[in-house]
């Protein structure tokens, strides 16, 4: 019996495809992805500023939505440290962190995002992946990194400091070190040290005992539950309930479908800050979702993840949470543990839901500072030093942008380094742009072919000088194509012809045009003749548009080789 063409349309492409031999590997990466999303879930809610109970209900409906919508096999949806801290920022001036006010436009901020990304998708607009450059996005997330780190100083050593900013806040912690808590420190500074032992080194170990290193790599990166269990029964073992803080607790159930509301002035405030936590979210999601596609032979969509994305955070705003996105440890931990299918994420809300109904109390004794621990370590791993090295030896115009980014972010705030990262993106974009390559080219000998006179042998001629430009004209780089070539002219002054190869020019502005009409007059006056060479079909479409073409004291060829013929007897 067939399906009503519909339902067809709304069933996901991997559901149509699902096998049977599939089922055990997404169970057994359900239940290892959860091992990892219970700790990380409470660990960023407390980071956003919320109550810790909240991060379990923002990874339930979350990874239903998505694998709806989605388009990777094995991202895994949920709270993460980035988009937590931005919540923080966003709405620690508009609400009490922790109130039910604060709880409810942490709600609405994820429902504003979500609708945003779900429209973007609707609309194709997969393309805004590449709104940021890569290194911007990484000094971005290096240095919410560390705000986060130098943030969670303050649980994980129970010194009460505060500061509007990482540096003023480390100078806090620094002044009032004597109000250190001897137990709360060293039970922090322990688990501390036992999940970067376990990140550095137990995976090494394992495999050396003889485990397959896939095993030992996916045992490793449980380490954060396995801490956390440990602390629980070390409260309980010595009764620190009240000489720890603790996270306290947690109410059972499943959380009640909830409509985020709030009036107009609130909306305001929120739209822009979700717009850019939906869009870093996204950005964030398909770099792990493309890497993970690579890694497994899938395919990625763009517009599919935009939707995705969207409707979980739609999901995680009627559960009552907050913006989530795909997370690089709990992906990672989801495709080694043999996951093939969304199903995984299915599975993996369905055992949260289990967590939720009847295992809650079981988390009411974790220690604060344990938390803090597993914060610290996971933002840890967010700093990316690679790829700072990769632009410094490459692009150091690159290099510059990820530092200014990260320095924004670390010395101003988040919402500062965002836009300062924008803005280096745009301006390393335009600054490029402004300094167009341009080469003097000459004839190999033997061949039609052109090539730069500074890296070849070539032949060329006194009266024909010869010109490639390799960048779009407009109007950032107009004076410098136009000094430049003037200068080159300068150069060779028995030159009778220029001929402008412009085999790489993809587009001429108006400003460019008028550049151009300029020159066209100026050889003029100089008794000299201007040419043009390998215009592309568009451009030439658009300059025949133009009186350019009517004026030009000399022609339009088809190569630059048939430009010397011409020329070179003159």
């Amino acid at each position: 019996m067939k399906r009503p063409r519909h339902l067809a349309r709304l069933t996901p492409d991997w559901a149509k495809q699902y096998r049977r031999q599939d089922l055990g590997g997404d169970l057994t990466a359900a239940l290892v992805a959860t091992l990892l999303l219970v700790p990380q879930g409470l660990a960023y809610a407390v980071l956003a500023g919320l109550p810790p109970h909240v991060g379990l209900y923002a990874s339930l409906l979350p990874l239903v939505a998505y694998a709806m919508f989605g388009s990777s096999r094995v991202l895994s949806v949920g709270p993460v440290a980035v988009l937590a801290l931005m919540t923080a920022t966003t709405l620690a001036p508009l609400a009490t962190p922790g109130s039910p006010e604060y709880v409810a436009a942490a709600a609405l901020l994820a429902l504003l995002s979500g609708i945003m990304l779900f429209v973007f998708g609707l609309l194709r607009l997969g393309v805004l992946a590449q709104l940021l450059s890569h290194p911007v996005i990484s000094g971005f997330i290096s240095g919410a990194a560390v705000l986060i780190i130098i943030g969670q100083l303050r649980p994980l050593l129970g010194i009460d400091a505060q500061g509007d900013t990482a540096i003023t806040l480390l100078l806090a912690l620094l002044r009032r070190a004597d109000d250190l808590l001897p137990l709360t420190a060293l039970l922090g500074i322990a688990a501390l040290i036992l999940l970067l032992l376990s990140r550095l080194f137990l995976a090494r170990l394992l495999v050396r005992l003889g485990l397959p290193v896939v095993r030992a790599a996916l045992i490793s990166r449980l380490a954060p539950m396995l801490v956390v269990l440990l602390s629980i029964l070390l409260v309980h073992l010595q009764g620190w309930h009240n000489t720890v803080a603790v996270v306290g607790a947690l109410p059972a159930g499943l959380p009640p479908l909830i409509l985020p509301r709030g009036d107009w002035p609130l909306i305001q405030a929120l739209l822009l800050p979700a717009l850019i936590i939906g869009l870093i979210g996204f950005v964030e999601s398909v770099s792990i979702g493309q890497a993970m596609a690579a890694r497994y032979g899938h395919r990625l969509n763009p517009d599919a993840e935009l939707r995705g994305l969207g409707a979980a955070n739609i999901a995680s705003a009627f559960n009552s949470g907050f913006p989530v996105t795909g997370s690089f440890a709990r992906t990672v931990v989801n495709a080694e543990g043999g996951a093939r299918t969304p199903v995984a994420g299915l599975f993996a809300a369905a055992l949260m839901a289990l967590v939720l109904l009847g295992f809650t109390g079981l988390f009411s004794a974790l220690p604060l500072t344990v938390l803090a621990a597993t914060i610290i370590v996971a933002a840890g791993g967010l700093i990316d030093l690679r790829t700072l090295r990769h632009a410094w030896r490459y692009d150091r115009t690159d290099a510059v942008a990820l530092l200014g980014t990260f320095g924004g972010v670390v010395i101003f705030g988040v919402e500062a380094g965002i836009s300062i990262g924008i803005g280096l993106s745009l301006a390393t974009l335009i600054w490029r742009a402004s300094r167009p390559h341009i080469a003097v080219v000459g004839r190999m000998p033997g061949t039609e072919h052109f090539r730069n006179v500074k890296r070849y042998e070539t032949q060329t001629h006194q009266s024909v000088l010869f010109l490639r430009i390799d960048e779009s004209l407009f109007f950032g780089n107009v004076r410098a194509v136009e000094d430049r070539v003037l200068a080159e002219l300068d150069r060779q002054p028995e030159a009778q012809h220029l001929v402008l190869i412009m085999s790489s020019v993809s587009r001429v502005d108006s400003t460019a045009l008028d550049m151009l009409h300029s020159l066209n007059s100026n050889l003029r006056q100089r008794d000299l003749q201007l040419h043009f060479a390998e215009v592309k079909g568009p451009v030439l479409d658009r300059l025949q548009r133009s009186s350019l073409l009517e004026q030009l004291t000399g022609k339009v060829f088809m190569s630059a080789f048939e430009a010397e013929v011409m020329l070179a007897g003159d």
